[in-house]
């Protein structure tokens, strides 16, 4: 059987798998709040393992590791940013989103402002978010799939695009939610296999592995020193500024905290993202070397220029190699895990995005709070149909491009836009609707054009000097929003902020 058939074979066991959930986890949604949020009904660990699935996708899986293959030690900022962006979560916003929101986090802030002015322009920054980084995953997917499963790209993303419609669809956030979990589990056991048979080419010793990277000619040192891939400290310090403190205003890690029965369950979530966070990025370094040290950057390279399939060409070489059962197989399984991966991971966002337009857009503007529980559960699924249908167009029109800035542009505008609007909202008195207003589309403005005028767009050309542009875009969105307050008033939103602190402390009237 050839690597692209076992490949595919152990995909569709897998797919068989989810599918099954799917059809078991269907049939407890009867309830737009169980389509929302999983009828408040997971628990702590669960909740958290999900979370920390959304960032153990392909970016954590593929994309570190084939950095650190090509450059050196440099990507593990990612590791240990996304793994201490959640300590921002737990002490500032886990318990607070729990106890003040319901479905989204356009809750939180409307609760406190005028409502039908800021909820429609929150919903629009959130369906931005959601689509420019659910993109990049697509196009990764259709890029996989080209090169590992034989089939083009295009197949990639139908396959990819279409599944997460149906997950959404008929299970919604019960759905979504096992399928991270398992998920999660898969790449937890996966990772500690190859991290094993990785080091048992190192007599099981990290500092064997280490001592090989530095002597060898082709590498050396560099790639154990930073500034192999981020010789700026200020792109260095950006990047880690962004994923800090954007993790804890992407749509779809908010939404998580409504599914939990409790604000404990709350504070639990966090933590376990944080356990579970912690065992899966303290393996990335060992990929990434083990990569270059074993097969080389250039073998590397020449398969893939983008690194994104070192850490499958990693897992066929330690369990045999290529043509061989072993190698094959684990590959294969690594594959299928991966592809698995980014399913879930646009699943979430998919649900992120389709909840914004049900919820916040159709329900809350449009028929100003006025529908059925059948209605609304009827809206959600058209809207994650016509949300997924979208994104599988702008992935395919996509597919050729290299869409990397995507994400970028998505942590940069909602840590500029959404993290400002939470934070105020919560802890300061003073915000108005007309600050609020100006931070939001300030932000929205300042982060696209960061991005647009930066070197991932732009390239030599560029008038931003910052891929990363966190460091300059999140100042200038809480400034927009301070300096918007202070020169308006809202008696309206400063006398909530007594109701809204007592709710957010306790959970009273959260429901």
């Amino acid at each position: 059987m050839g690597a692209h058939t076992l490949s595919i074979t152990v995909f569709v066991i897998l797919i068989a798998v989810t599918l099954i959930i799917t059809w078991w986890t269907a049939k407890r949604v009867k309830s737009s709040r169980d389509f929302y949020a999983a009828g408040r009904a997971i628990r702590g660990w669960q909740n958290g393992l999900a979370i920390a699935g959304e960032f153990m996708a392909a970016a954590a899986f593929l994309g570190i590791s084939g950095l650190i293959a090509f450059y050196g030690i440099d990507a593990q900022i990612y590791s240990l940013t996304w793994f201490a962006s959640f300590f921002v979560v737990l002490i500032l916003t886990a318990e607070m989103i729990r106890n003040t929101g319901k479905y989204t986090f356009a809750d939180i802030v409307s609760y406190r402002l005028a409502d039908l002015k800021v909820r429609p322009l929150l919903a629009v920054c959130v369906l931005v978010v959601s689509i420019t980084y659910l993109i990049p995953q697509m196009v990764a997917a259709g890029s996989l799939s080209k090169m590992l499963f034989g089939l083009s790209n295009v197949w990639g993303i139908l396959i990819v695009g279409f599944l997460m419609i149906f997950y959404i669809a008929f299970g919604g956030m019960v759905t979504a939610t096992w399928i991270q979990s398992i998920k999660a589990v898969l790449l937890l056991v996966g990772g500690y296999m190859l991290a094993f048979m990785t080091l048992s080419h190192f007599n099981f010793s990290p500092g064997e592995l280490i001592s090989a990277v530095k002597n060898s000619p082709t590498l050396g040192d560099g790639w154990l020193n930073p500034g192999g891939w981020l010789s700026n400290p200020a792109e260095r310090f950006s990047l880690g500024f962004s994923c800090l403190f954007g993790t804890a205003a992407m749509p779809h890690v908010i939404m998580r905290f409504y599914t939990v029965p409790t604000k404990k369950h709350a504070q639990s979530s966090a933590m376990w993202t944080m356990t579970f966070m912690a065992m899966f990025h303290i393996l990335t370094w060992i990929f990434g070397l083990g990569a270059a040290a074993l097969i080389g950057p250039e073998i590397i390279a020449a398969a893939d220029k983008g690194g994104n399939i070192a850490t499958p060409m990693l897992a066929q070489f330690v369990a045999g190699g290529a043509g061989t059962i072993g190698g094959d197989l684990f590959m294969a399984f690594i594959v299928s895990v991966a592809m698995i991966v980014i399913i879930a991971a646009v699943s979430g966002l998919c649900i992120a995005a389709s909840s914004t337009f049900s919820y916040d857009f159709w329900f809350k503007v449009v028929k100003k709070g006025q529908q059925s529980p059948e209605s609304q559960l009827r809206t959600a699924r058209l809207a994650a149909v016509v949300i997924g249908g979208i994104s599988i167009l702008l992935a395919l029109g996509l597919k050729d491009s290299n869409v990397a800035y995507l994400s970028g542009l998505a942590f940069a505008i909602a840590a500029t836009v959404n993290l400002p609007a939470i934070l105020y909202a919560l802890y300061w008195r003073k915000l108005t609707t007309q600050g609020a207003l100006i931070g939001i589309i300030g932000g929205v403005i300042v982060g696209v054009l960061s991005v647009v005028l930066g070197p991932a767009v732009m390239k030599e050309a560029a008038i931003f000097p910052l891929k990363n542009p966190g460091i300059i875009t999140i100042p200038i969105g809480f400034a927009l929003t301070y300096i918007g307050s202070v020169l308006t008033r809202d008696k309206t939103a400063n006398d909530k902020y007594t109701e809204l602190s007592v709710r957010s402390f306790t959970g009273l009237g959260s429901e």
